[in-house]
């Protein structure tokens, strides 16, 4: 019996399809402007997922997974960049056909990677436009929508249910909700069907309204009606889609229809990067691409999907998904064990309580953790191998981990290579070790591997899928690094630099650094925060040049707080100065700091400073005490941070974070000093000015609403609170 946790009811319900033996699945797919990141993915393994488990139970699965190539923004938000499919066609300098056909080749070969099976159908939004005209008519004719010069709008009052699938139930939603207030809706809740093309607009197409284009949500009620019928089995996506697209397209299919639209609605939740949820302006939107530069095999994403429910959150790490790589690795290493024992399985060996076990598991709303966590006990068990084989490939049809090809590769050994490890035997028996080390080289450099054991020799074909030269080293949080902040001082002070490409910025900064720092016991502590440009590799020519530099990499963009903690907790000094790597040293700055931090009462200094009277505003200072210290260099000593902490790290974004931790010492006692007419130079900051505005106020104000719900009540902690206005203000 096959359940599955239904968002329309909010429980777990027995599946039981319109028609016996044949299931109707409907996936909301990708737009196709950039290449999807592996939060999307995830929702994709779901849906294959709860396929495969449709198929193992007999289900003959019509598959149907839509591709949106066509934008839905007005033209006035196309040329601020806020269409992404039509931004991105006229960055390249390419058509829309033409991006959309990239990029959608480029999904189904990650989902091919995936070991993801074809959806049956995948329709193209631009070839269903008649469709969704067709669909907006019935509306229209059955007094669910409205038109107001060339735009058809869906009434939402018409449709009593509306919010059942959310929760957010009409006369609780807000106007305007997740769109600016559009003058021509009766009511803000209503949703576009249809929009009339504004002047200079070149992609349309004429409707019983005029030239214009189709509303989000109505693509998917047109690609899935058409291909499925106009009532569904089952629906999946993630929990982001439920409200309002997955809301509104209920809504508009049952009023174009008449009937019941899904039976199932299935939602996979979030996929978080370091805590965080997945998005590019984060910093920490990874496509599988980027998994695969850094050495990784898909599958070992798809193992680490495994071990977490689809209902559940699933926080990403490249930690985690080392491991998930080691377990797939050693799991492949098993089955070619087992594949080159041979012999038969017997029906009795093949154990029915085994097999049973784990596909309980599946049935039960997808369990696959824990379906996974018996294919472990299996393995632990003392079972011919022929049985563990047998089992394996049959569980594997859950799992998707590609275990057939594995064994098949296993037992298909090249000749020469058989003939290379026999050929081994007796000088390894024999004691002529040096004979016997040849050989074993050979078969290695053929891409093998050998393990010796007592009565044989075992030759495996060596896992490509993963690379672990590629990983050596890097790190993935500040957890990777011992703190050595208890231990004694080893030098005067600790230059932090913290890198995200933009080499010559950074060998600018260190340069500058080394040139005005002779007369100091110093270090350089440079965190290569995941460059791509080549900065890694220079400062780490430098360190082997340079006694004085110790030089950190990690394995993806871990965000500013992480990456300064990664330098604070290697850090060897008695002092340690934050610098950006905009700053260039024109001059001795380590004297004045130095002899600044010697007064115990001071926490912070540094060439620039902001003061507030509201924690809300924050203007240049004027006066030597502030507020907060700018982190472009910022200095403070480093028993200090054993008092008041490491840095906030979710603070991914730099701008604030100064802000956060000048408070914090602060709110320790400390103060904050500016050292006008340090010798410094402050170039232009390349990572802020390669921002485009909207992604700038947007990163902005994420870290400043985090700042302010941690200190918007701690005026108290202001110098204009404590010292009343200051010089000159």
């Amino acid at each position: 019996m096959l359940r599955f946790t239904n968002t329309l009811t909010r429980h777990k319900e027995e599946f039981v399809p319109r028609e016996q033996g044949m299931a109707r699945m409907y996936t909301c797919g990708p737009t196709v402007y950039r290449y999807a990141h592996i939060g999307n993915m995830r929702s994709y393994l779901m849906a294959d997922g709860i396929r495969r488990a449709l198929e193992h139970q007999g289900y003959r699965v019509e598959h149907v997974k839509n591709i949106t190539d066509v934008g839905h923004m007005r033209q006035e938000m196309v040329e601020r960049g806020e269409d992404k499919m039509i931004s991105a066609a006229l960055a390249e300098g390419k058509s829309l056909q033409e991006i959309a056909a990239f990029y959608t080749q480029a999904f189904l070969q990650d989902e091919a990677k995936l070991g993801i099976a074809p959806a049956t159908v995948f329709p193209r939004a631009t070839d269903h436009v008649a469709e969704m005209i067709e669909i907006t008519q019935q509306l229209v004719a059955r007094g669910y929508a409205y038109v107001v010069e060339g735009n058809v709008y869906f009434d939402v009052a018409k449709y009593p249910e509306y919010g059942r699938l959310s929760g957010n139930r009409l006369a609780s939603l807000l106007e305007g909700v997740r769109v600016e207030v559009d003058p021509q809706k009766r009511n803000q809740t209503d949703f576009a069907l249809w929009k009339a093309a504004e002047p200079g607009r070149t992609v349309k197409w004429p409707s019983p309204w005029g030239e214009g284009f189709p509303g989000w949500h109505i693509e998917c009620t047109a690609m899935s009606t058409k291909y499925l019928g106009p009532q569904l089995d089952l629906h999946t996506g993630g929990v982001d889609n439920i409200f309002p697209h997955h809301e509104d397209e209920l809504a508009q299919s049952e009023g174009a229809f008449g009937v019941p639209f899904v039976r199932y609605w299935v939602h996979g939740q979030h996929l978080l990067a370091d805590g965080l949820k997945m998005a590019k302006s984060t910093g920490n939107s990874y496509t599988l691409s980027d998994l695969e530069e850094r050495g990784f095999d898909p599958l070992a994403f798809r193992y680490l999907c495994l071990t977490a429910h689809y209902s559940a959150r699933l926080n990403f790490s490249f930690q985690a998904l080392r491991c998930a790589q080691h377990g797939l690795a050693h799991l492949r290493t098993l089955v070619r064990e087992w594949a080159l024992a041979g012999g038969q399985a017997s029906a009795t060996e093949v154990s029915q309580a085994w097999r049973e076990r784990f596909w309980a598991h599946v049935e039960d709303d997808l369990g696959l953790p824990q379906a996974l966590s018996v294919l472990w006990k299996l393995a632990q068990t003392d079972l011919p191998p022929a049985a563990k084989l047998s089992l394996v490939m049959e569980f594997d049809q859950a799992l998707g981990l590609a275990l057939r090809q594995v064994a098949e590769a296993a037992q298909g050994l090249p000749l020469s290579i058989q003939r290379l490890a026999e050929e081994r035997g007796d000088p390894r028996t024999g004691g002529r070790y040096q004979v016997s080390d040849a050989l074993r080289q050979e078969i290695i450099a053929a891409g093998y591997e050998v393990r010796d054991r007592r009565a044989d020799t075992l030759v495996l074909p060596r896992d490509r899928g993963f690379q672990p030269d590629k990983l050596v080293g890097a790190l993935s949080s500040s957890g990777d690094v011992p703190s050595l902040l208890q231990e004694p001082d080893a030098c005067q002070i600790s230059v932090n630099i913290l890198a995200h490409d933009y080499q010559d910025d950074l060998r600018r900064c260190v340069e500058s650094v080394l040139r005005h720092g002779d007369a100091h016991q110093l270090e350089v502590v440079i965190v290569d925060n995941a460059s791509t440009d080549g900065a890694g590799q220079w400062a780490e020519e430098l360190a082997r040049r340079d006694a004085r530099v110790r030089v950190f990499h990690t394995d993806h963009n871990v965000g500013e707080g992480t990456g300064r903690n990664v330098g604070l907790k290697q850090s060897r000094g008695a002092h340690i100065l934050l610098l950006d790597t905009s700053i260039e040293l024109t001059g001795d700055i380590l004297t004045p700091i130095i002899r600044t931090l010697s007064t115990p009462d001071i926490g912070a200094t540094g060439g620039w400073g902001l003061c507030s009277e509201d924690l809300r505003h924050f203007e240049d200072a004027s006066h030597e005490e502030v507020d907060a210290i700018e982190g472009y260099c910022m200095a403070f000593r480093r028993e200090l941070l054993r008092e008041v902490g490491l840095l906030d790290e979710k603070f991914r974004f730099y701008r604030n974070l100064d802000l956060d931790f000048s408070m914090n010492l602060r709110a320790h006692g400390y103060r904050n000093i500016m050292l006008s007419g340090l010798p410094v130079r402050q170039h232009e900051h390349r990572g802020w000015a390669s921002l485009e505005e909207g992604e700038r106020d947007k990163l902005s104000r994420r870290n400043f609403y985090r700042f302010l719900s941690k200190w918007g009540h701690r005026t108290d902690l202001l110098y204009h609170t404590i010292h009343g206005p200051g010089p000159g203000s």
